[in-house]
């Protein structure tokens, strides 16, 4: 199949190459930024790097839109494409519907890869789910064929589905890293080492994903342990972040299990 790719970020950066090693072929990458296009285009195989919108004239079976998802709306509402390409964009929030101003009648659709991605962490596609959403059958099906190239997990989600699946998984992914950053920045500021900290974590996280969270939650706040509690945000009083944070968070935990 002949992708254009619209992006060169993170997600952009592994699902190109990733296509390609299947075979695919990645005729043009995109970015407004004509210098990142070209950063990703070096790491293909003969693909071309533009920050032109115009693509009436690229060859391609479908393009994937891999941008931040408030660039998707006006991004979409720019470019020309052939009428026989495909499009289908990467986000997780963004509904199918925000292909309905495309400047013309391509089939549309959504080809989402539920993973947190970094330029440069390698990612095995063989365990990530993809949740496919397609304007018709036909569409849905061909995005169904080249998900399964890359991984055996894939999901008909439709657009409200999917939205819920993003709130959840920034909750378990985007707000975890922060927690762990602001507990990284509570010990340094102490001269004590992260790595302390990261069995425990391990352990959580493994607990976690062998059993249901609700039944494996430690610690002051199910335990309503308000001397510790007090103590902790005693502590944390000159750092108003992370003391609201433990509020917050301690009294969402009391909540649920007093």
């Amino acid at each position: 199949m002949n992708i254009l790719m619209i992006g060169a970020g993170n997600v952009a950066w592994h699902l190109a190459t990733a296509l390609e090693q299947k075979g695919n072929h990645i005729s043009v990458v995109y970015s407004r930024h004509l210098d990142n296009a070209q950063l990703l285009a070096q790491q293909l195989n003969n693909a071309l790097a533009t920050n032109h919108t115009n693509f009436s004239e690229v060859g391609a079976d479908l393009a994937i839109v891999a941008v931040k998802d408030d660039a998707i709306a006006p991004l979409v509402a720019q470019m020309q494409l052939p009428p026989q390409t495909i499009i289908a964009h990467t986000s997780g929030n963004t509904p199918l519907q925000v292909f309905e101003h495309l400047n013309g009648n391509n089939d549309f659709g959504v080809f989402y890869p539920l993973q947190t991605f970094s330029k440069n962490s390698p990612v095995d596609f063989t365990a990530i789910p993809f949740c496919i959403e397609g304007i018709n059958a036909n569409t849905e099906t061909i995005l169904f064929d080249l998900a399964s190239q890359l991984s055996p997990n894939i999901h008909s989600i439709n657009s409200f589905e999917r939205k819920v699946l993003h709130v959840a998984a920034v909750i378990a992914c985007n707000f975890t890293n922060h927690l762990f950053a602001q507990s990284a920045h509570i010990l340094q500021r102490e001269d004590i080492s992260f790595d302390l900290l990261k069995p425990l974590i391990q352990e959580t996280i493994q607990k976690a994903l062998n059993n249901d969270p609700r039944e494996t939650q430690t610690g002051p706040a199910v335990r309503n342990d308000t001397k510790v509690i007090q103590d902790h945000l005693q502590y944390l009083k000159n750092n108003p972040s992370a003391n609201a944070l433990y509020t917050s968070l301690t009294d969402s935990i009391l909540q649920w299990y007093t």
